[in-house]
């Protein structure tokens, strides 16, 4: 763990060098991820969460010192049940604890053996955009991108554990059918099923990190005012969202018999 913390350290002090103003790791990033790193459910009660929380602490601090926000894999520790959290720690600007994203969807092995699901979406805004979380499976489900889509969010922070081809698919098809930016991370050692990246609102991939496993990050501006994303941000996503209200249609629908025989030509 700590030397996951080292490492997560020197890319948040890497990225702000370059001027990078928000930065996503991976899922378990700092805690480690079940079944790869946690290597059964009984070790939850030999975490060294007094030690996880320490590096939560030095990262949040670092974030002030760069003046950047940071959304930081790992677990959270319950009360009333071993199982954690499957979480996204998200560290602003000032060096706090902005807020916490509780993995929701979880996998059959995770809810079974491994985690605790959340409960909610949560959202929080940097340089006037706003942006939810999603973790890993979760890219499985269209609701969770439909759901951040009609909050008004700009883009989706996707931490996963490896990014398999019908993840890319999927993402590919959130970040488009949404209009939404989605900037995705995984693990280095799963580099070479999919780099990190981010794509567009358009559903087209705008930057990447190489396909092998060293630590890197990629590194892409948001920009409402980027002629190439004007279709999907000006036209597309508020039509569609006039078309989801409905009333475009229900205005223009008619009681005709030739509408309802469905049996003739």
């Amino acid at each position: 763990m700590r030397a996951n913390g080292a490492t997560i350290r020197q890319m948040i002090t890497d990225a702000a060098a370059e001027g990078v103003q928000l930065i996503v790791f991976c899922e378990g990033a700092l805690s480690g991820y079940a079944k790869a790193q946690i290597a059964s459910p009984d070790d939850w009660a030999s975490f060294d969460w007094a030690a996880q929380e320490a590096e939560l602490r030095d990262i949040a601090a670092l974030c002030g010192q760069r003046g950047i926000t940071a959304a930081v894999g790992g677990a959270h520790r319950l009360t009333v049940t071993p199982r954690p959290h499957n979480s996204l720690y998200v560290f602003s600007p000032s060096g706090a604890l902005l807020t916490r994203y509780d993995k929701r969807l979880l996998s059959h092995s995770e809810v079974s053996d491994w985690y605790t699901p959340g409960s909610e979406p949560i959202t929080f805004a940097i340089g006037g955009y706003r942006f939810g979380c999603a973790i890993c499976i979760e890219s499985q489900f269209p609701e969770i991108f439909a759901e951040y889509e009609e909050m008004g969010v700009d883009a989706v922070l996707f931490a996963s554990y490896g990014i398999p081809e019908h993840f890319q698919i999927a993402m590919r098809a959130h970040a488009g059918l949404n209009c939404i930016w989605i900037a995705g991370a995984t693990a280095a050692r799963k580099a070479h099923e999919c780099p990190a990246g981010i794509i567009g609102p358009d559903g087209v991939v705008s930057a990447a990190c190489p396909a092998v496993a060293e630590f890197g990050f990629a590194v892409a501006t948001l920009d409402r005012d980027n002629p190439a994303y004007d279709v999907p941000l000006n036209k597309a996503r508020p039509w569609r969202a006039k078309a989801r209200a409905g009333n475009i249609y229900r205005e223009r629908s008619v009681d005709d018999l030739r509408s309802a025989r469905r049996g003739e030509y």
